[in-house]
């Protein structure tokens, strides 16, 4: 298989499984499941949408910020409007072609700042370190905000749900101990290789507490999944059915959502499936869930497509004089 063909189906895979899950979800659909999901739709209150909206802009706006941070120790230090319209198209680009949008993020601000491109992409993989963090941190939330869920449905004791997911964290974590032992002493090169990126990734965390202004640093990469948790939330407050879940359900939905995002292109067909699921565990009814992650979806991409677009127009005719 050439380079060429491994690259198309590496970009038209991830589509045509969006594709078929969407067609899937359709196609079991009965007459009575269209009504009550169009039902929801139209009854649902588009200004908490636009809420949410603000706050996935705010998270931008910080992304963008935050990156300055890292440039700043190596040398550089770009305009804030080319940082946010890379940073924009970067995101676009996340729907074509899954985890291109941290090259194109990178040769671009390297095209308009005069920064090499290996300087710039070395910066944002100690941004993706931070960001595993806190998604880490979250899903540890989400996990232990489950207990009571899982004892409901599968435990008898009231702490046999935080006993088991406390042992499944130990064993998690022998493992990895384990893993990275093997790795740290083998000799072979596709291993080096893996040691080498774990190392680098090391190394990129350990950068962000060396930089001098580490705790703004710090300070955006919090305010960042804050304002994508709460994006999920607002969202929340549009439909009768979804309003007053728990804190438990909204960190659940959103951890679920967030991971399906990198199953196929922006989440196409999965992440309403996804959250759906999630939200039907906390009693709500299935057409609403339906319902809810369709318009969270949609709202994202929407705006992704709207502000990456007039990125990738505006970022040259910015730049013109660079040109």
């Amino acid at each position: 298989m050439n380079k060429k063909t491994k690259k198309t189906l590496f970009i038209t895979i991830p589509i045509a499984i969006g594709l078929i899950l969407i067609w899937n979800f359709l196609s079991r659909l009965s007459p009575q499941d269209k009504i009550d999901i169009t039902n929801s739709f139209k009854s649902a209150n588009y200004w908490w949408v636009l809420v949410s909206l603000l706050f996935g802009i705010l998270s931008h706006l910080s992304r963008a910020y935050r990156w300055q941070f890292i440039l700043e120790p190596i040398g550089y230090k770009p305009k804030f409007a080319n940082t946010i319209m890379t940073v924009l198209i970067a995101y676009l680009l996340n729907l074509l072609i899954p985890r291109s949008g941290e090259i194109a993020r990178a040769t671009a601000i390297s095209k308009y700042e005069d920064i090499p491109f290996e300087k710039a992409f070395g910066t944002i993989v100690a941004e993706r370190v931070a960001d595993v963090i806190m998604l880490f941190f979250i899903i540890g939330i989400a996990f232990f905000a489950q207990a009571e869920l899982l004892k409901k449905y599968i435990f008898t004791k009231s702490t046999s749900a935080y006993l088991l997911m406390g042992g499944l964290l130990v064993l998690l974590a022998a493992v990895a101990f384990l893993l990275y032992r093997l790795i740290k002493k083998s000799k072979k090169p596709f291993i080096i290789k893996i040691r080498d990126f774990i190392n680098g990734l090391i190394e990129g965390a350990i950068s962000v507490f060396k930089m001098k202004k580490k705790w703004p640093f710090i300070f955006h990469t919090i305010f960042i999944w804050v304002m994508y948790v709460l994006m999920f939330y607002a969202v929340t407050f549009a439909l009768p059915e979804t309003t007053n879940l728990p804190f438990s359900a909204i960190i659940v939905g959103f951890v679920v959502g967030g991971i399906s995002m990198a199953l196929t292109n922006g989440g196409l067909g999965i992440y309403p499936i996804s959250v759906a699921s999630a939200l039907i565990l906390y009693n709500v009814d299935l057409n609403p869930a339906r319902a809810f992650g369709w318009i969270m979806w949609t709202a994202q991409t929407l705006m992704v497509l709207l502000f990456g677009g007039l990125s990738f127009i505006f970022l040259p005719i910015y730049n013109r004089k660079k040109v």
